[in-house]
C-alpha cells in the first residue's frame, strides 16, 4: 500500500473524549502521521463526536466517514441480506452447521466481516492503515454496547498491521480456515454516493493497495481451506507475487453478483475437494 502525503487532526466536540484525543494522537505520531494542533481548510480531521469517531475532510466538500454498525441501512443488510445463502457467505464457505473462523486480512471499514460475523463466524479483521484501524476500532466498540450488535461484535477481533505479519504469528486456535481478501482498487462501476464518498476519502488518505499480488500469495498460503478475494465484476483475477511457486494460477470457482465476483482459491492441501461451479 502506498500511502499519500496527508495532514490531520484530531478534535473533540464533544468535551468529554480529551483522554482520548490524546492517546490517538501519540498513535498516530508514533506511526509517522503527522498529526496537526489545528485544523486548517482543506485537512483531515479525526472528531470525536456524539455520534462517534467520524472522519471528515475540512473545506471544500462537507463529507464524512463514521462506522455505525447500527445505521438503519446496516441494520437492514443484516436482516434482509439472504443470511447463510447470500454470496458473501456461501464464496467463505458457510455450510449447515458450520461457520469458517475468517480472517479479514484487509478489513476496512468491516462491513463485509460484520455481516460474516453476524451469522455465526469468529472473525479476525487485519487493518493496517492507523486511521482506518481507529475508525474501524470505534465502530466495533459501539457495537459492543448495543443490545442488537453485542453478540455479534464479541465474536470478532481486531488486529493493527499488515496480514503478512500477523499470519505467521497466530496461535494454533486463531489460524484462519479462510482468509478474505477485499483490496482497494481503482473505481469504475457507478457505485451509490455514499461508497463514492467513502472511497474517495479512504483512497486520498491510504491510497490503492499495489501490493495485492503478494497479500494474495501469503493468503493461499496460510489459509486451511480456502482464500477469497472480492473483485469488481469486469475485473480480472489478481495475479499472484512473482516470487510465488503457482504463479500464472487461476480461481479455483468464482460465486458471482451483478457488481462483483469472488474469486475463491483452495489451498493445494484441499484440492481433493470437490469443486463448487461458478454461481451467477
Amino acid at each position: 500500500m502506498q500511502t499519500p502525503p496527508t495532514s490531520l487532526c484530531v478534535t473533540d466536540k464533544t468535551g468529554c473524549h480529551q483522554a482520548e484525543v490524546e492517546s490517538l494522537t501519540t498513535s498516530l505520531s508514533a506511526q509517522r502521521i503527522t498529526v496537526l494542533r489545528a485544523v486548517r481548510a482543506g485537512d483531515f480531521e479525526l472528531c470525536f463526536s456524539h455520534k462517534g469517531l467520524v472522519l471528515q475532510e475540512n473545506g471544500g466538500r462537507a463529507e464524512s466517514i463514521l462506522v455505525d454498525f447500527a445505521s438503519d441501512t446496516f441494520l437492514y443488510r443484516l436482516q434482509k441480506g439472504g443470511g447463510r445463502r447470500q454470496p458473501l457467505a456461501r464464496a467463505v464457505g458457510l455450510q449447515p452447521g458450520y461457520s469458517p473462523l475468517v480472517l479479514d486480512a484487509t478489513a476496512g471499514l468491516g462491513r463485509d466481516g460484520f455481516i460474516l460475523a453476524s451469522l455465526g463466524c469468529r472473525v479476525i479483521f487485519c487493518e493496517r492503515s492507523p486511521i482506518v484501524h481507529a475508525l474501524l476500532h470505534d465502530g466495533l466498540a459501539r457495537a459492543a454496547t448495543d443490545p442488537r450488535l453485542s453478540a455479534i461484535a464479541s465474536r470478532i477481533s481486531l488486529y493493527a498491521g499488515d496480514c503478512r505479519a500477523l499470519l505467521p504469528a497466530l496461535s494454533e486456535e486463531f489460524q484462519p480456515d479462510t482468509i478474505y481478501l477485499d483490496p482497494m482498487y481503482p473505481s469504475r462501476s457507478k457505485k451509490s454516493a455514499l461508497i463514492k464518498k467513502e472511497m474517495r476519502m479512504i483512497r486520498a488518505l491510504v491510497g490503492d493497495d499495489h501490493d495485492t499480488s503478494a497479500l494474495l500469495q501469503a493468503a493461499i498460503e496460510h489459509a486451511a481451506k480456502r482464500v477469497v478475494c472480492k473483485r469488481p465484476i469486469q475485473a480480472p483475477p489478481l495475479e499472484l507475487s512473482p516470487q510465488g511457486s503457482d504463479r500464472e494460477r487461476q480461481p479455483d470457482f468464482a460465486i458471482t453478483t451483478p457488481k462483483h465476483r469472488f474469486d475463491v482459491y483452495l489451498p493445494l492441501s484441499n484440492k481433493s475437494a470437490p469443486l463448487h461451479p461458478v454461481a451467477h
